[in-house]
C-alpha cells in the first residue's frame, strides 16, 4: 500500500525545468528587468562615491603611529602601495547591493573607471559623511531589494492577491538583512579566528579546516539561499520564512543544494561574459541588459523551484501521514 501511494506521486520539481520556467517567465513579463537595469546604468554612467580623500587626510598619521610602533619601513610602503592601488578603485555605491535580498547588478564601475561619456563626476565622502553615505545606501538597497523580489514574486504567483503588501515587503527585508547579518557574523567571526590560528600553527591544518567548512557549508548556505522566499510566495513573517527554508532544505537537501548551485554557477560564470567588453563602450549595455535579464529569470526560477518544491513535499507528507498513524496503531 505504501509503495503504491509513492508510485502515484508526482515526481519532484526538476532544476532544470524550474530554470526554464524562469527564463519563460522573465521573458513575457521583460519589464520586470526595470530596477536591476537601471541600476546597472546608474553605476555605470552615473557619479563614482570614493574615500581615497578621506584614506589621503589620515595617511600621515598612521604612518607616524606604525612608526612608533616599530613597523619596519618597508612594510609600512607596502601597506601604502596597497592603498593607492585599493582605496581609489572603491565605489561606495556598490553597497546599494544588499544580501539576501537586493537588486542584482554587476558592479561594473570602480572608481577610477571611464564610460562612453567621459570621465565620471568623482564624490568624495569625509569622516563625517561616511556612516551616512553606508545607512542611507543600505537603506535604499533593503527598499529596492524589497520592491524587486515582490515584482518577480508577483509574475510567479498564480494567485496574485496573495503577494505581499509594499510595506510588509520592506518591512520583513530590513528585519531578514538584520538577521542575516547577525548570523553570519556569528558564524564567520569564529571560523576566522579559528583558520587565523591554525595558520599560525600549521598550512595543512589550515588547508584541512577550509575543506570541512567548504563541505559543511552547504547545510548553511542552502537555507539561505531560501530565506526570504517565504515572505514574498507565503506573506510569512521573517520568522516563518526561515523556519520555512529550514524544514525545505531538511528534506530536499541534495537536489536543493544542486539547484543552488547551478544558479550560482550560472550567474557567476556568465558574469565573466557580461564584463567582456570595456567600461567605456557603449557594447557594454548589451552585457548590461544580459546580466539583468539572466539574474531576474534565475530569481524567478527560484520562486518557481521553492513553491513547487513545497506543494510536492506537502504532498508527500500527507500521503505519508495515514500509513505512518496505521503503523502507529
Amino acid at each position: 500500500m505504501e509503495v503504491t501511494r509513492l508510485e502515484n506521486l508526482p515526481p519532484p520539481p526538476g532544476i532544470i525545468n524550474s530554470i526554464r520556467a524562469g527564463f519563460d517567465t522573465i521573458a513575457s513579463h521583460i519589464t520586470v528587468i526595470l530596477l536591476p537595469l537601471l541600476l546597472n546604468l546608474l553605476m555605470w554612467l552615473g557619479p563614482r562615491l570614493r574615500m581615497d580623500a578621506l584614506f589621503g587626510s589620515v595617511e600621515n598619521d598612521m604612518v607616524d603611529i606604525w612608526r612608533s610602533g616599530g613597523i619596519p619601513a618597508e612594510d609600512i610602503q607596502r601597506v601604502l602601495d596597497w592603498y593607492d592601488a585599493t582605496i581609489p578603485a572603491i565605489n561606495l555605491f556598490w553597497v546599494v547591493r544588499t544580501l539576501p535580498v537586493g537588486i542584482s547588478n554587476l558592479l561594473l564601475a570602480n572608481g577610477t573607471s571611464a564610460t562612453p561619456m567621459g570621465d565620471p563626476a568623482i564624490w568624495q565622502v569625509s569622516g563625517l559623511s561616511l556612516p551616512g553615505w553606508i545607512i542611507l545606501l543600505t537603506l535604499i538597497g533593503w527598499v529596492g531589494g524589497a520592491l524587486y523580489f515582490r515584482s518577480v514574486a508577483w509574475i510567479v504567483l498564480v494567485e496574485k492577491e496573495q503577494v505581499v503588501h509594499t510595506f510588509a515587503a520592506i518591512f520583513q527585508t530590513v528585519l531578514l538583512s538584520i538577521l542575516f547579518g547577525i548570523v553570519l557574523f556569528m558564524i564567520g567571526l569564529p571560523l576566522i579566528l579559528v583558520l587565523v590560528l591554525l595558520a599560525q600553527l600549521n598550512a595543512f591544518l589550515a588547508n584541512l579546516f577550509v575543506l570541512f567548512v567548504s563541505l559543511g557549508s552547504v547545510w548553511v548556505i542552502v537555507p539561505l539561499f531560501f530565506w526570504s522566499h517565504g515572505i514574498f510566495l507565503d506573506r510569512q513573517n521573517v520568522f516563518a520564512s526561515m523556519l520555512s527554508s529550514i524544514q525545505l532544505t531538511r528534506f530536499t537537501l541534495p537536489t536543493s543544494s544542486l539547484f543552488v548551485l547551478t544558479v550560482f554557477l550560472l550567474a557567476y560564470g556568465l558574469n565573466f561574459l557580461w564584463r567582456i567588453p570595456a567600461e567605456d563602450s557603449w557594447l557594454t549595455l548589451f552585457g548590461i541588459f544580459g546580466h539583468s535579464f539572466v539574474t531576474t529569470a534565475l530569481l524567478a526560477g527560484s520562486f518557481i523551484y521553492y513553491r513547487d518544491m513545497k506543494a510536492w513535499l506537502k504532498d508527500v507528507l500527507e500521503t505519508l501521514r495515514p500509513v505512518n498513524s496505521v503503523r502507529q496503531a
